[in-house]
């Protein structure tokens, strides 16, 4: 495996192959946490470290580069336990080494471990540390996606060590973008930044603008392959996905009880079908919120369907609405629909998470009692090709 970003700047993180769950994102290509070593002439810094049970591989990557006494620094770009759960065992296992962060990152560990004894050098906006011909320089993140996130940037070599901005949730025995496949690269980058940056869009574009000044030759995040050769089309993505710039596509989700919901689901993405609308039809009993939200993120359009249960919504589709609400993804024209038995409370209170969501109303709920008769079915049909003419009309 090729681990060398540049002489003496190599990867030695673990690449976590069968996780499927990354705190309800489900990670269907596993995950990495990438942490770098960087030697200078006179000093030494690990950037980052693993996911805690993970702490002896992280322990004998660095060893094979250099003795663990000869660390002198343990750079902390985020505290989140995925990156800083192996930070304890570094501090013991390198008895001279001093921990680098930001004052609020330095709360946060604080909070997260025992750092009786632990030596600290707090960092500024901006400020330098020369490791003997090597610079590293920090700039705060705030806010990507946690309130102490910063990056590294190792200025003679024009890497940035890029924390989650640019990252995958992507196992692979590839180190950088152009040794991967980059179609699969690509569709978990897009996974990973509805499922992760989208309500932080805003500070990771203002972030963007303030890094992108910098000569960037490496771009290595803390997920993921490392970009060396794309970073250009991880870029333009990042741009798109900032406004979720939306595509010719509508999406139906829905869950069903006795099918009658699911009947009505199919007439709206049969109306859909009759135009030029790229339509994906989602059943929520099989299909995970991960998935939903990254197809949501670029959609048009989307419509919702719930029986009633109990005078509410389905909870499958409750807990994917609620998911998506949080992830906000922006500029979606929407509508509720499903079947009920006494009354039609499910249609409505979904209505009123496409409200909380921002969507643009298409139209009110369609609703049947039990079983959909042909004069609804047509209904969804209609409402479908309206939906369709909302995307088509898409630049």
């Amino acid at each position: 495996m090729n681990t060398e970003l540049a002489s003496n700047v190599n990867w030695v993180g673990y690449v976590d192959w069968p996780v499927r769950d990354f705190h309800g994102y489900q990670t269907k290509r596993g995950s990495s946490y990438n942490a770098y070593l960087v030697k200078g002439a006179g000093k030494t810094a690990l950037i980052d470290t693993v996911k805690g049970p993970y702490a002896e591989s992280l322990k004998r990557n660095v060893a094979a580069l250099c003795p663990l006494t000869e660390v002198d620094y343990l750079v902390c770009n985020h505290a989140e336990p995925d990156h800083s759960g192996a930070l304890p065992a570094m501090v013991a296992a390198c008895p001279n080494a001093t921990v680098v962060c930001n004052a609020k990152c330095k709360d946060a560990l604080e909070r997260h471990y025992a750092t009786e004894g632990w030596r600290w050098q707090v960092v500024k906006e901006g400020e330098t540390l020369d490791l003997g011909g090597r610079t590293l320089q920090f700039f705060d993140t705030v806010m990507c996606h946690w309130p102490e996130s910063m990056v590294t940037y190792l200025q003679e070599e024009e890497i940035l060590f890029s924390m989650d901005i640019f990252g995958q949730h992507y196992a692979t025995s590839c180190r950088f973008d152009d040794e991967a496949n980059m179609e699969e690269v690509m569709q978990e980058a897009k996974t990973y930044y509805a499922n992760i940056v989208l309500p932080y869009a805003r500070p990771v574009e203002t972030a963007a603008k303030k890094l992108l000044g910098l000569k960037l030759r490496i771009v290595a995040p803390s997920h993921g392959v490392i970009w060396r050769a794309h970073f250009d089309r991880i870029l333009s993505a990042y741009l798109d996905w900032r406004v979720s710039k939306p595509a010719r596509k509508v999406i139906v989700l829905y869950s069903t009880m006795w099918q009658s919901t699911r009947r009505m689901a199919e007439a709206v993405a049969q109306g859909a079908n009759e135009t030029p609308a790229e339509v994906k039809l989602l059943d929520l009993s099989v299909v995970g919120d991960t998935e939903v939200i990254t197809e949501l993120m670029d959609c048009a359009a989307f419509a919702v369907g719930t029986p009633t249960l109990n005078q509410g919504l389905m909870p499958r589709v409750a807990a994917c609405l609620t998911y998506a609400r949080g992830l906000k993804p922006a500029g979606k024209t929407a509508f509720a629909f499903g079947s009920y038995g006494w009354a039609s409370k499910g249609a409505e209170e979904a209505e009123g998470y496409l409200k909380a969501m921002g969507c643009t109303l298409l139209r009110e709920p369609i609703t049947c009692r039990f079983v959909p008769d042909e004069a609804t079915l047509e209904a969804c049909r209609a409402a479908g090709r309206a939906l369709a003419g909302v995307a088509v009309q898409v630049p």
